[in-house]
């Protein structure tokens, strides 16, 4: 990190602009400028590359307000001339489900997930994730440097998520490949171009596979979902679509990040690891801090404001596009006393931390992402008690993508067996 970037020196202007253009220097730390904003403009103005205004809501107490807060609506049809200059027309296929809607929809979005996607119904996937990943550390070359990204982190939460929803496994390679291209990393004509197309085969991929279940039903949360009913009625087709992508996109792509930047910073840490490895509690409340302290979740996803509505003295126009900064907000001294420093001891961090959300919108998969974080990091520092990071940690890649929801490395070599 540069001089440039030290919180104390930086004007709210000059983090504005940081957290605006989201360079290469913010990406691989964006905290010095998340401090200054809390500071000095806790509600910010930004001009992102989409090139629609945003306004930034970084303090924790704001954040954690705004998230529940009903004039702020996840139902992007209200503000469709913002949402079509951000994504394009092709997006909306996709996106009528719980995560873009707003009660009473969403209310009877969630509450048909919700009968279908249980406690229970996780709980029963336990040996099966257990499996998965001995299976992928199984094909990990131990004496060697491993990128841990694409070899471990992303295809276990891909395969759990595809075997849950009963996506057939000679299907799920295309399915990930047009699921990764929805979630691009650029706003110019060739990222809208790209977008559009795989918008459409995923969306007509998913209905096939809809028309599939319903006529070989299986025990997969597709099926389920298909037959499920709610006082006001079951899901329509296009309900059924979108809500099969947001379970794909969202069950995998955040755990994945998630995964590697524990791995991360444990093994950059190894006093922190120590702590962790103790006990099956110890390594519950490390995967906790973990949430708070890197969260794959950088920003929430998009709300409109329904009404002028002010925030610490910032007016938010009616029509506004705001975002929450999950990441700012978990670091807030306000909520977290010693917010930077990464600390799995830290009591009542789950209470606390933002990462799931809070209120009406409060993560559905939280319970799926736990399980798969607790099998993932126990079963790797138990099988590879002396792994290290294959580079220093201070030359780690983090993701360039601009204004991402997620935060996460762009690669994790490490050498599972040291010689």
């Amino acid at each position: 990190m540069t001089e440039a970037f030290a919180s104390e020196e930086m004007s709210s202007d000059e983090a504005a602009a940081a957290a605006s253009s989201c360079g290469r220097e913010f990406r691989a730390n964006p905290y010095p400028v998340y401090a200054t904003l809390r500071a000095t403009a806790p509600v910010c103005p930004l001009s992102p590359p989409h090139g629609v205004e945003t306004f930034l809501i970084t303090r924790y107490d704001d954040a954690r307000a705004a998230l529940a807060d009903p004039r702020l609506s996840k139902d992007m049809y209200g503000a469709i001339d913002a949402y079509h200059r951000i994504f394009g027309d092709s997006s909306i296929a996709l996106d009528d489900n719980m995560l873009f809607s707003d009660p009473p929809k969403h209310t009877r979005l969630r509450r048909i997930v919700g009968s279908t996607f249980t406690p229970k119904r996780v709980e029963s996937l336990r040996p099966r994730v257990q499996e998965i990943t001995e299976e992928l550390l199984d094909r990990c070359s131990a004496s060697e440097a491993v990128d841990l990204l694409p070899e471990f982190c992303f295809p276990l939460p891909l395969v759990v998520i595809c075997e849950l929803l009963g996506v057939p496994e000679n299907e799920r390679k295309q399915a990930h490949a047009w699921s990764s291209t929805v979630a691009r990393t650029g706003f110019g004509p060739e990222a809208r171009k790209a977008l559009e197309i795989a918008e459409g085969n995923l969306r007509d991929y998913l209905v096939d596979l809809i028309a599939r279940k319903r006529r070989e039903p299986d025990e997969g949360l597709l099926s389920a979902l298909v037959t499920a009913q709610d006082q006001d009625g079951a899901l329509t087709d296009h309900e059924l679509v979108s809500t099969a992508w947001v379970l794909l996109f969202a069950g995998h792509k955040s755990t994945a990040y998630q995964i590697g930047n524990a791995v991360y910073h444990l093994l950059a840490q190894p006093d922190q690891k120590r702590l962790a490895l103790q006990d099956t509690r110890s390594m519950a409340a490390a995967i906790e801090e973990i949430f708070r302290f890197e969260t794959s979740v950088e920003n929430s996803t998009f709300r409109y404001a329904k009404e002028d509505l002010v925030i610490r003295d910032q007016l938010i126009p009616k029509g506004a596009l705001v975002q929450i900064s999950i990441a700012a907000a978990n670091r807030d001294p306000e909520a977290f006393p010693e917010p930077d420093r990464m600390d799995v001891e830290r009591p009542n961090v789950q209470a606390d931390h933002l990462t799931f959300g809070v209120g009406p919108h409060y993560c559905v998969g939280a319970p799926l992402a736990r399980l798969e974080m607790q099998i993932a990091l126990t079963t790797l520092f138990e099988r590879y008690p002396h792994m290290a990071l294959a580079e220093a940690p201070e030359d780690a890649r983090w993701l360039t993508v601009p204004f991402p929801a997620f935060r996460g490395l762009a690669e994790l070599p490490v050498v599972l067996e040291p010689s």
